[in-house]
């Protein structure tokens, strides 16, 4: 059964926070013409130096400035996870992967990519979500059973 946590229930923080999402990526498409993809902002870096390295090192200076700023007006929350650090590597690291052989990652697909109509990006959504879906399950419920 799932229980939703009511106390930490944030439609309309989430809703702004997705509309402020969707507008900074129309806005890089508009006045840059590139897609809001972190993994491709990243990897365009490799090899140094290029031609365009000045947006991208921006874009991701804003990506980790921002909740410091944040941070400057209001405690940021507390981190909690129940994985431990070799689990958190070994995570990103497969995401990593993941979007080198996907072409992207859930910001170029899910976000530019579906707001485009892109048959590819809707097909790479519905395969990421679809295994975060199955990898929820299996950990949640299939391993903590075998577990108990």
């Amino acid at each position: 059964m799932m229980d939703i946590d009511w106390a930490h229930f944030t439609p309309w923080a989430s809703l702004a926070g997705g509309a402020l999402i969707g507008l900074a990526a129309a806005l890089l498409v508009l006045f840059n013409g590139r897609i809001a993809g972190i993994s491709g902002i990243l990897g365009g870096l490799l090899p140094w130096p290029k031609g365009d390295t000045t947006w991208r090192l921006a874009f991701l200076a804003g990506l980790v400035g921002a909740p410091l700023v944040y941070a400057l007006l209001h405690p940021l929350p507390e981190v909690q996870s129940d994985a431990g650090t070799a689990a958190l590597v070994a995570a990103g690291l497969l995401v990593g992967v993941g979007t080198r052989y996907g072409s992207g990652c859930t910001s170029g697909h899910g976000v530019c990519g579906i707001s485009r109509l892109s048959p590819r990006s809707l097909a790479a959504t519905a395969a990421f979500m679809a295994a975060g879906f199955v990898t929820v399950y299996v950990v949640r419920h299939l391993a903590a059973h075998l577990a108990a």
